[in-house]
């Protein structure tokens, strides 16, 4: 295990050509409602400002938006059109942490009450991130660039707790970012393989520990990278007090399958911060 953080920072690389290069955004909002009292603008808002400015590669939407919503606040615009921007950002990947962020520096610079104006709209727009807070959820995914993504169903009965799953690329080296709320951890499992294979888990956000049958518990964080050779028995999962998060890059191999055994029970796991 070793610290990398150049992989993250390539990691972070590609997150962000994942951001650029989504679908290209579209508007219509110029021509429902503005199209029979000013076509011409409709057509500019909608073709030229949306479809050819918003689209183009040197800036992600996401940056975009922040641009936009730092120029409208400080030009003391705190209508309607900050709160379709601000909408618009949520939908970029625009955080509830990067819009309190931005909003409080630019508070120092566009003036206190533009400020206090575009937080009470801003505080609307990410209302669902508080009221999914409860347990920490909406917190942690402000952690990491990767999302928690939807409950893992389809293997809870071989996890401890609850586990959730994003996948990140299907492609040459297929992936997933796999999140565990605190405690929660997968059984002992041995991904078999003739040749090759085996598994590569990067943690990206939180705290947690991987161990392999008959050595001492090894703690995660940010940046660690753990080699898991085919054929050996292990497990991972979240620390007692934090959340947890990690890539897991499947090496390719002969003959690959998945074995799932016992849990980790209660007893072995409480003595690992001892």
């Amino acid at each position: 295990m070793k610290k990398i953080g150049y992989l993250i920072l390539m990691i972070m690389a590609f997150n962000t050509q994942l951001t650029m290069a989504q679908e290209k955004i579209t508007q219509t909002a110029g021509r429902t409602q503005l199209g029979e009292f000013a076509p011409k603008f409709a057509e500019l808002n909608d073709d030229v400002l949306f479809g050819e400015v918003w689209n183009r590669k040197g800036l992600s939407p996401h940056d975009r938006s922040m641009i936009t919503i730092a120029t409208l606040v400080g030009k003391g615009i705190i209508d309607s059109s900050l709160t379709h921007h601000l909408q618009f950002a949520k939908n970029n990947g625009v955080t509830r942490t990067e819009i309190s962020e931005m909003l409080t520096h630019i508070a120092f610079y566009a003036g206190w009450p533009n400020a206090w104006g575009a937080f009470r709209m801003a505080k609307d727009v990410w209302a669902d991130d508080v009221k999914d807070d409860d347990n920490g959820r909406a917190a942690f995914q402000r952690e990491m660039i990767f999302p928690i993504g939807e409950p893992n169903t389809a293997y809870a009965k071989y996890f401890i707790g609850n586990s959730y799953l994003a996948p990140v690329s299907g492609e040459q080296i297929p992936f997933n970012n796999v999140t565990f709320e605190p405690r929660c951890r997968n059984n002992w499992h041995i991904h078999h393989a003739t040749k090759g294979g085996g598994q590569m888990l990067v943690c990206v956000a939180g705290r947690g520990w991987y161990q392999e049958e008959g050595k001492p518990a090894v703690q995660m964080l940010p940046g660690d990278v753990i080699h898991i050779p085919a054929n050996v028995k292990h497990w991972h999962g979240a620390a007692a007090d934090s959340w947890f998060a990690h890539l897991a890059f499947e090496i390719p191999g002969e003959n690959t399958s998945n074995e799932w055994l016992e849990p980790v029970t209660d007893e072995q796991y409480d003595l690992l911060d001892k």
